[in-house]
């Protein structure tokens, strides 16, 4: 159900301002209005004005959100480690790690600059050592005082290989010799070899070309082929021991400082989300106003605290609630235990506003009884009833998982309930094993009118509840027409119902006459209150009625499965065969029996139920919370 909530307005001093928006932040059971309208007189709206901050409230502000910057900066360096809880109290030391952060954020920063140069270079002999890596095998064979030269490119395209080799040709008189050989990266790479003396010609001629030749640093470039390789290993295993060092060094940090600027972080957001809140309240010449909601069972522990932390100095007063604000009130939903899961299926809907009703209630009692009248069989709620008690055993730490095995616990209790009413379990024949009475109240097989009658009764009784719950709202939200139109909807539904229960004689037809001469007196008040689309609407509502036929439709379906699981298993002429095939037609029909039922019990409140008396766009109540 909706928690009542009473609007609230806090006075005092200018000075104690943050101490009562820490409280009440302490407390989480405050939220705060920025709008005035409904909690000041307009005659006395002039007097107040927006709340300011001072010189000082302002410097403490900017100083706190520089601090969080800065320690926002340190945590960009640090690795994510595991940190152990601190009970700093930063209010008392903020000066102290301000200090220390600076020296701590050079430091961080340092580590952090060498690692990225390390990791720069890391990457530049990355690309070195796919070159040379590759050409490894054949350069490894020639000696060094061989008096041949060695030139690396990259070769662009495959073509190219041949142009490449004319070229060669031409310059060296056919003395030289060419390996490609693809990367790990799939770049094509081609080593020349040739005699020293040509090397500086053939070199001018490629640069001309356009072949790009691989270049290496200036302490690689004299040394052979064999050396370059040996050198690049041993400083990639410099460079990444490097590496390590520094991310060690950062761990260290984290483990040991980690935890206490967390704290000191945290206690800043909440510091400065308390200063932010400032924004929303108003003062006068000296004091200080804060309006907001509370709901109305917190009332007492709200004015106890602040009566016991400020004594007189600060004044909670309640305030009425007008016609106007009762679309701004924010709302909460509070049931009682038994009802709690259910606010899932509340939850996939938009908030009902405040003078409306929670549908969570009715949801908690109805939907379990769609779903079991719909699915009926006292074997399929049993293996639901032991999913659910698995379910919830091993997901209780998930609160969506939790609430919802719990509601297919309760849902899985009343399918064993309509099944022994229906004579069912794994269908007629589980029910003949167990001795249960076959159609114990009804045989959903035989009786399809009267379960066809029964759903459209439940309907009926829904829809008039519906049709009356929105009758409450508009006479609590005070649109005395809108009232006029459900009640108007309510009669004549009943008329209509009684008048064709006459035409059926199962009640007299003596009534019909009296039941048509109040429809015809209903007509005018139902065009009044409802317009020109008011017998449109009626329409709509039985309509509406006549939707709950899927009840036994969707039932009868269901039975009609079970009844072909047993049937195909006793065809086969083979015990463990037709158990097999019974395990599995049945499983089927269960998986289908879950889905099935409640997807049509949640549309019968959605879009039946629900459309006539909920009211939609409620504000969520948010206190003032802490972090």
């Amino acid at each position: 159900m909706i928690a009542r909530m009473v609007k609230i307005e806090i006075v005092g001093p200018s000075e104690l301002l943050l101490e009562v928006l820490s409280l009440l932040r302490d407390l989480e059971l405050f939220q705060i209005e920025q709008d005035i309208t409904g909690f000041v007189a307009e005659e006395d709206r002039d007097k107040v004005r927006p709340l300011l901050l001072d010189e000082k409230t302002m410097a403490e502000r900017i100083y706190c959100e520089d601090l969080r910057t800065r320690i926002d900066e340190l945590f960009a360096c640090l690795p994510r480690e595991e940190m152990r809880q601190s009970y700093l109290d930063p209010g008392d030391v903020l000066e102290s790690v301000n200090e220390t952060l600076q020296r701590h954020s050079a430091l961080c920063r340092e580590w952090c600059r060498k690692r990225e140069e390390l990791r720069t270079e890391l990457a530049e002999l990355g690309g070195y050592s796919v070159f040379l890596g590759a050409l490894e095998p054949h350069v490894t064979t020639i000696a060094p005082d061989s008096g041949l030269d060695f030139i690396g490119v990259t070769i662009r395209e495959p073509a190219g290989v041949a142009e490449l080799m004319r070229t060669l040709a031409r310059l060296t008189g056919d003395r030289f010799q060419l390996l490609t050989v693809k990367a790990g990266n799939g770049t094509l790479i081609g080593l020349i070899t040739m005699e020293k003396d040509l090397a500086a010609k053939v070199r001018g001629i490629l640069g001309e070309q356009h072949v790009p030749e691989m270049t290496f640093p200036p302490e690689l470039a004299r040394m052979p082929f064999p050396e370059k390789i040996r050198h690049l290993r041993a400083r990639t295993a410099e460079v990444t021991a490097g590496i390590a060092a520094i991310d060690g060094e950062l761990a260290r940090f984290a483990r040991r400082w980690g935890a206490i600027y967390a704290r000191v972080r945290s206690w800043l957001d909440e510091r400065l989300a308390l200063l932010g809140n400032t924004v929303h309240l108003h003062r006068t010449g000296m004091c200080f106003f804060i309006h907001g909601w509370t709901p109305a069972a917190e009332v007492p522990r709200l004015t106890g605290e602040i009566r016991t932390k400020f004594g007189g100095a600060v004044l909670v007063e309640e305030k009425q609630i007008l016609e106007q604000d009762l679309d701004l009130v924010p709302v909460t939903l509070r049931n009682p235990p038994l009802f709690r899961p259910f606010e899932l299926f509340a939850r996939l809907l938009p908030l009902p506003r405040y003078a409306s009703f929670d549908p969570t209630p009715f949801i908690a009692v109805c939907f379990p009884l769609f779903f079991g009248m719909i699915l009926g069989d006292a074997g399929y709620g049993l293996v639901l009833l032991i999913l659910a008690l698995i379910l919830g055993r091993v997901f209780r730490q998930r609160e969506t998982v939790r609430d919802a095995t719990r509601i297919l616990l309760v849902s899985s209790c009343y399918t064993m309930l309509f099944g022994i009413l229906y004579g069912e379990f794994f269908g007629e024949v589980g029910a003949g094993l167990l001795g249960m009475k076959e159609g114990f109240i009804v045989e959903r097989r035989q009786a399809i009118v009267p379960m066809l009658c029964f759903a459209l009764s439940v309907g009926l009784a829904h829809i008039l509840l519906g049709l009356l719950l929105g009758f409450i709202t508009a006479l609590r939200r005070k649109t005395g027409r809108e009232a006029m139109f459900k009640l108007v909807n309510i009669l004549a539904i009943l008329c209509l119902v009684v008048l064709a229960l006459s035409r059926m004689e199962i009640v007299p037809r003596l009534l019909t006459r009296p039941l048509a001469l109040i429809l015809i007196f209903l007509i005018p008040f139902l065009f009044f209150s409802g317009g020109v689309l008011a017998p449109l609407e009626l329409l709509k509502s039985i309509g509406n009625i006549v939707s709950y036929a899927r009840i036994m439709a969707i039932g009868l379906a269901s039975v009609l499965l079970a009844r072909v699981a047993n049937r195909f298993a006793g065809m086969t002429g083979n015990v463990a065969t037709g158990v097999l095939l019974a395990v599995i037609f049945h499983a089927v029909n269960i998986v289908l029996g879950v889905f099935s039922p409640a997807i049509h019990a949640l549309r019968l409140h959605y879009v039946e139920f629900y459309s006539k008396f909920m009211v939609p766009g409620g504000r969520k109540f948010e206190p003032l919370r802490k972090g």
